[in-house]
């Protein structure tokens, strides 16, 4: 969730971000007043896209159900990826970005989890919107209520390994690792859960806790924040997964694999 005040775009933004297929909500800054006016003039403006959540992330069950582990990771290099020819000839669109990260620590894996937790994971982010041509001149991407992954900055993630697919219309999709949504990627900047960077700007453990006291669906970040990833195993240990939901994902894993 964001401590920072939402501010809406301009329609002009909006109209020409939703070509791309990213539902855009907000350009997102720092809020205001006399105490954070520094910080909010050093911190980019960042339109955030609303996403849709992969699997159930929200909680601790979540993540044990369908989660194969969860691990520390730190962003250590990142690539943009060109806009398509399309995006060019129309003058806006958005540069993607590849971020490799290290897995510094594995905290918890399932019993039986089809592969060990990978050591490094090229991710797929959010990166670049550019309009009028200029790829230059761009506006950073994020999802609302998720870190934007950003190089120098650490984080908790329950991932899960998919196996390649392929679906009734033909269309093949990778093997690859994936997270399950928006609860299952929390920022762990000095190893406390809530610290660091999400939606693109740095929050404050602290800060972000007092916020979520309010939120009416808390999770695994807003009932952790400030902690320890002692705090995170011991919440992972004591969850009991849905097995008739497991057992649902290992039909539908069966029914779709390419191998």
């Amino acid at each position: 969730m964001s401590i920072r005040t939402r501010i809406a775009a301009a329609a002009g933004i909006i109209a020409a971000a939703s070509v791309t297929g990213i539902i855009v909500a907000a350009i997102a800054a720092p809020a205001g007043g006399s105490s954070t006016q520094g910080a909010a003039e050093s911190q980019p403006e960042v339109m955030l896209g609303q996403g849709g959540d992969h699997l159930p992330s929200v909680t601790a069950a979540d993540w044990v159900t369908y989660a194969d582990h969860v691990v520390v990771v730190e962003a250590v290099e990142e690539q943009a990826i060109a806009p398509t020819a399309e995006e060019l000839e129309r003058g806006e669109g958005i540069i993607g970005r590849i971020v490799s990260l290290t897995v510094e620590d594995v905290l918890w894996s399932r019993e039986g989890a089809a592969q060990a937790a990978p050591a490094t994971w090229e991710y797929s982010g959010l990166g670049w919107y550019f309009a009028d041509g200029d790829t230059t001149n761009t506006v950073e991407m994020a999802l609302i209520d998720l870190p934007r992954i950003e190089v120098g900055h650490q984080y908790v993630m329950a991932i899960r390994w998919e196996k390649a697919v392929c679906d009734e219309d033909g269309e093949y999709t990778r093997a690859q690792w994936r997270g399950l949504g928006e609860g299952s990627e929390i920022p762990y900047d000095g190893g406390t859960i809530g610290n660091g960077e999400s939606e693109g700007t740095v929050q404050d453990a602290a800060a972000f806790a007092t916020a979520a006291e309010d939120e009416v669906d808390q999770g695994v970040e807003e009932l952790l924040a400030g902690e320890t990833a002692d705090a995170l195993v011991s919440a992972l240990n004591s969850a009991v997964p849905d097995t008739a939901a497991q057992a649902e994902m290992t039909t539908m894993d069966a029914e779709t694999s390419c191998v």
